[in-house]
C-alpha cells in the first residue's frame, strides 16, 4: 500500500507507526472495505506528514472517508497545542466551513410526490446554483456584510431570515467566536458578498430525502424522525470568499513557517504558530468565512422554507419544517481536550471531518444533551445519507467523526468515465430527479466517483464514534 509502517490494531482502526520525521504515530479509521480503497493514493503519507507539523497533540488521524487533499488529507484530524503548535490553512481547506445543515418536515413522501416536479422546478430557480452564482434578491451593502462575518447565522436571525430556536440547532450557535472582518483581503470581500445565499457548484447540493430506515428509535424521536418523512439536506460553504482567504493566507503562511524556522514536509502544510501574528490573522479571517457559511445555509433554509410555502400552501410552521442541525467540516477550532491527564487548550484542525459530542457534553444544547450531537454523513447522488449522533468513543478523536462518502476518483477521472452517458436519465432510472446548472458538474459527480458511504457509516459506529440513528434515501436534488 506504501512505504509506511502500518499495522492493523482491529477491524476499524490502522496506527502508522512513527518514523522521522514524525512526532506522532497516525491513526486511520477504515474496515476492510475501506482500506482497499485506499491502495492507489498517497493519502497515508498526508496523514504522516501531519503527524511531522510542530506541537501536535496525539495521533494524526483520518476518518473512514479518507481521500487526498491539498496538504492534509480530506477527512483528516489534528490537534495542536494553543501554546506550542500550529494553525495551517491546508488543515481547514480552501472551502472554510463547507458544512451541512438538515431541514426536518412534517411531510411524508407521499404528501410530496405528487408535486415533486413543481417543488424540485421552484427550488432550482429560488436558490441561486451553479459556478460564479449570485443572487441580488438579497443583496446586503458593505456594512452589512461585514456584520455577517462577525455574526454568521446570528445575523440572518437579526434580519427575520430565521427563527432564534435555529441557533440551538447550530454548532457554536452559528457564530464561531474571534472573527475580525479587517484581516480578510479586499478581494476576497468583492468575491463573497454577492455569493451570499447561492450553493455554488462541485459536490455542493440541495437534496430531497425521505426516512427509509430507523435504526435508533428513541434517538430519531428526540431528533424529530420519523419513517417515510420527507427531509433536505443542503451541502455548501463559503464560497468565493472561504477560498480567497485560503488563498491569501497559503502564501502568508509560506514565508510565515520559514522565519519560524518550521521544517515542512511538504509545502503545501504552509503554517505558522498559533498565538503568532500570522496564526492569529489567520484565524479571524478563517472564523469570519465560517459565519458567511452559518449565514449561507441559514439564507438557503429561508429560501428553502418559502419555497415550500409556495407550492405547498401555508407557513413553513404549519408544514412542520425546523432545522435539526448545521455542521462544520472544514474549520480550525480552539477547544479544551483531556490529554495525558490534564485538560490543554488546543487547536484542533478538522478538514473533511463533523464534530461529535456524546451525551452529556457540556457544549451541547439542552436538546441534544441526551442525545449526542447530531452527526450528518451525506452520500452520493445515487446511494443514501446518514444522520448519526455522537458517542462516548468520540473522546479518542477528539470529537470528530466522518463528514461524508469521501471520493474515489479524481473529478477529471470522473469526467472519463462518464462521457457518452446520460447521467440525469440514469438517476431516474434510480427513481431519483435531478435538475444541475451544468451538466459537467453531474459528470464529477456520478455516484462511482465516491465510495459506499455505508462502508464509513459501517467504520465510524464499529469504532464507538457514533452511533446510528437513522437512513435517508435521496429523491430528488438540486445540483450546481
Amino acid at each position: 500500500m506504501s512505504g509506511l509502517n502500518l499495522r492493523r490494531i482491529d477491524p476499524f482502526r490502522i496506527e502508522i507507526a512513527r518514523t522521522p520525521p514524525m512526532r506522532t504515530t497516525g491513526l486511520v479509521y477504515a474496515n476492510r472495505a475501506i482500506e482497499r480503497t485506499l491502495e492507489h493514493e498517497n493519502v497515508l503519507q498526508q496523514v504522516a506528514n501531519v503527524a511531522a507539523l510542530p506541537g501536535i497533540i496525539g495521533p494524526s488521524m483520518a476518518m473512514p472517508d479518507i481521500h487526498w487533499g491539498y496538504g492534509f488529507p480530506i477527512g483528516g484530524v489534528a490537534a495542536f497545542s494553543r501554546d506550542e503548535g500550529i494553525i495551517s490553512p491546508g488543515g481547514v481547506g480552501y472551502d472554510i466551513n463547507c458544512g451541512v445543515c438538515c431541514i426536518l418536515t412534517g411531510l411524508k413522501i407521499g404528501d410530496v410526490r405528487p408535486r415533486m416536479e413543481r417543488l424540485l422546478a421552484s427550488l432550482f430557480n429560488n436558490v441561486p446554483s451553479g459556478v460564479g452564482s449570485r443572487n441580488k434578491a438579497l443583496a446586503v451593502s458593505n456594512r452589512e456584510f461585514l456584520q455577517v462575518l462577525e455574526l454568521g447565522a446570528r445575523w440572518a436571525v437579526k434580519q427575520g431570515y430565521a427563527p432564534p430556536d435555529d441557533l440551538q440547532a447550530h454548532e457554536d450557535s452559528g457564530c464561531i467566536a474571534g472573527a475580525d472582518p479587517d484581516a480578510v483581503s479586499a478581494k476576497a470581500l468583492e468575491r463573497g458578498q454577492p455569493q451570499l445565499g447561492t450553493l455554488g457548484s462541485g459536490n455542493h447540493f440541495l437534496e430531497l430525502d425521505v426516512v427509509d430506515l430507523v435504526a435508533d428509535a428513541d434517538k430519531a424521536g428526540a431528533f424529530g424522525l420519523f419513517e417515510n418523512q420527507v427531509v433536505v439536506l443542503v451541502h455548501t460553504g463559503s464560497r468565493g470568499l472561504g477560498h480567497q482567504i485560503c488563498d491569501d493566507y497559503v502564501h502568508e503562511m509560506v514565508s510565515a513557517a520559514s522565519r519560524h524556522g518550521i521544517a515542512l514536509p511538504d509545502r503545501q502544510l504552509a503554517c505558522a504558530p498559533v498565538m503568532s501574528r500570522e496564526g492569529r490573522e489567520y484565524f479571524a479571517a478563517m472564523a469570519s468565512a465560517a459565519n458567511f457559511a452559518f449565514a449561507n445555509r441559514a439564507l438557503i433554509a429561508f429560501l428553502i422554507r418559502e419555497t415550500f410555502e409556495q407550492v405547498f400552501g401555508g407557513s413553513a410552521e404549519r408544514l412542520g419544517m425546523r432545522l435539526l442541525f448545521d455542521c462544520c467540516h472544514n474549520i480550525a477550532k480552539m477547544e479544551p481536550i483531556e490529554w495525558e491527564g490534564r485538560e490543554v487548550q488546543a487547536c484542533i484542525h478538522r478538514k473533511g471531518a463533523t464534530r461529535a459530542l456524546p451525551p452529556g457534553d457540556n457544549r451541547l444544547p439542552r436538546r441534544f444533551m441526551q442525545t449526542g450531537q447530531p452527526v450528518l454523513v451525506p452520500g452520493d447522488m445515487g446511494r443514501m445519507s446518514y444522520i448519526l449522533s455522537g458517542a462516548q468513543g468520540a473522546r479518542e478523536t477528539f470529537f470528530s467523526a466522518c463528514h461524508g462518502a469521501g471520493r474515489l476518483l479524481s473529478r477529471h477521472e470522473a469526467k472519463k468515465r462518464s462521457r457518452g452517458r446520460k447521467i440525469l436519465e440514469e438517476l431516474l432510472s434510480r427513481d431519483i430527479h435531478a435538475m444541475a446548472a451544468s451538466r459537467a458538474t453531474l459528470a464529477e459527480e456520478i455516484p462511482e466517483a465516491y465510495k459506499d458511504v455505508s462502508d464509513v457509516v459501517d467504520t465510524i459506529t464499529g469504532a464507538g464514534i457514533a452511533a446510528a440513528v437513522a437512513r435517508l434515501k435521496p429523491f430528488a436534488m438540486v445540483k450546481g
